[in-house]
């Protein structure tokens, strides 16, 4: 039996997690918030409360169960600096609004979307953004680095001492990657960084062994193994990439919706929509578009525990509509304001009216990449019944989840099984078809009356 440790940092929640790598399946989970700290020259990431709670848990994990080996997953937007001393820098928050202040200058400098395939986005969303915004308000900063890595990376330096990036997350509209070319774009050389932005590697590259402290501090066997690493929306993806041939797509969810289209013809993506091409971990182009959806999932929910009814969901597809965008930052629909065709009545009917949002947001988001095939929803949104009922309706080729828990903790523990197959998946079978057809085309008509002159 083969234990993996899985370090997963989402943008919401910091995970360890151990994997089973004979069922595939999490036997123990620990997480802690993924505060945002306000003190230092930016707001940043809490690295060392991280690394403190993994180091702990990996210890915990190796006298409870033994581990094997350890991979690495973590949210995209973000690279690390390594200054001479060896130490991080502090991590920018890709949501600090700073580099727009300098967007015009870091526009003229950025290569088109034709050779990254990355859209200019709000924030630090683009990592080039970021570091153009942070040498600028730091202009001793270049010089004090040794290195630049990609944020998988940075726990893997922490844990082994070597420095590397993952396609996957330079991919990752960060504009310092040429997806189609398989090389760093010259915004690399614009912003100097040629010297300090360490060699890219595949996702399951063995990075090295830990370090010597590490396994005193942990007791792991010194030849413990650490895998590359992988962006987190990738590795949900990698599953499924593992064995599947022809046409399909893969949803991941969580703060972020990403939807990503493998094996069909690809129409011409629209940055303005929030399309994008990512790079999976076998280093392919992979065509995409996203959303916040469970950050609008939040926004509207607000932590209330609701359970509607059928007769909720009957009053909504009489034509109860959310319309986009309540995250109005980013996807498809950025820069609308979100409104109701009427006023929920009950709780229960604003919950299945943000479902059914959340699922023609998707639906928007497959058919902008040209899906094809069948759609595998990954992550808490292949929990949301009203969610699956309603995108069920609306793809042709079929919705499917996960017989078993898969999601990015398990995509990440597969980096370090070769052997492994895609795993098994169940159709969601359509339900209510006409009236959830209706319903759909209730909702683009609003969208359209909406739209802005």
């Amino acid at each position: 039996m083969t234990h993996i440790a899985v370090i997963d940092v989402g943008k919401t929640n910091a995970k360890l997690a151990l994997v089973d790598g004979s069922s595939l399946s999490e036997i123990a989970v620990m997480t802690r918030p993924n505060t945002v700290l306000t003190d230092g020259p930016w707001p940043h990431f809490d690295l060392d409360g991280h690394w403190a709670f993994f180091l702990s848990g990996l210890a915990e994990y190796h006298r409870t169960h033994e581990i094997d080996e350890i991979s690495i997953t973590t949210h995209g937007a973000s690279v690390t600096l390594i200054d001479g001393d060896g130490q991080a820098v502090p991590m920018l928050d890709y949501e600090h609004g700073g580099p727009d202040s300098l967007s015009a200058q870091y526009a003229a400098l950025r290569p088109n979307f034709v050779q990254t395939g990355s859209p200019r986005l709000p924030m630090g969303l683009n990592v080039g953004a970021q570091l153009h915004w942070m040498f600028n308000t730091d202009p001793t900063l270049r010089d004090r680095l040794q290195a630049i890595v990609t944020y998988p990376q940075y726990w893997g330096y922490r844990l082994t001492g070597a420095l590397a990036t993952d396609v996957t997350s330079l991919g990752c509209h960060t504009d310092l990657w040429s997806p189609e070319a398989g090389d760093f774009s010259p915004l690399v050389d614009t912003l100097g960084i040629r010297d300090l932005i360490a060699p890219a590697r595949k996702s399951s590259d063995v990075l090295g062994t830990i370090s010597a402290d590490i396994a005193r501090a942990t007791g792991l066997p010194a030849e413990t193994p650490v895998r590359v690493g992988i962006h987190d929306s990738n590795a949900s993806l990698y599953p499924h990439l593992l064995g599947r041939t022809g046409a399909f797509s893969v949803v991941s969810t969580g703060t972020w919706v990403i939807v990503m289209g493998m094996g069909a013809t690809v129409p011409a993506l629209d940055p303005a929509l929030d399309t994008l091409m990512n790079v999976n971990a076998l280093g392919q182009p992979v065509p995409t578009a996203r959303f916040m959806g469970g950050r609008e999932y939040d926004l509207i929910r607000q932590g209330r525990t609701i359970t509607p009814t059928q007769a909720d969901r009957d009053a909504v597809l009489d034509g109860l509509c959310l319309l986009p965008a309540i995250e109005p930052t980013t996807g498809p629909f950025a820069g609308r304001t979100h409104s109701w065709t009427a006023k929920p009545q009950t709780e229960g009917q604003e919950i299945v009216a943000l479902s059914y949002y959340l699922a023609l947001m998707t639906d928007t988001c497959l058919t902008l990449i040209g899906a094809a095939g069948p759609t595998v929803i990954e992550g808490p949104f292949a929990r949301n019944s009203d969610y699956l009922a309603m995108l069920a309706c609306l793809r042709p080729d079929g919705i499917e989840i996960a017989a078993s828990a898969t999601g990015t903790s398990v995509g990440a523990a597969l980096l370090c099984l070769p052997d492994a197959s895609a795993p098994q998946t169940q159709v969601i079978a359509p339900t209510d078809q006409d009236r959830m057809r209706r319903y759909a085309k209730i909702w683009s008509e609003a969208l359209l009356q909406k739209q802005p002159s």
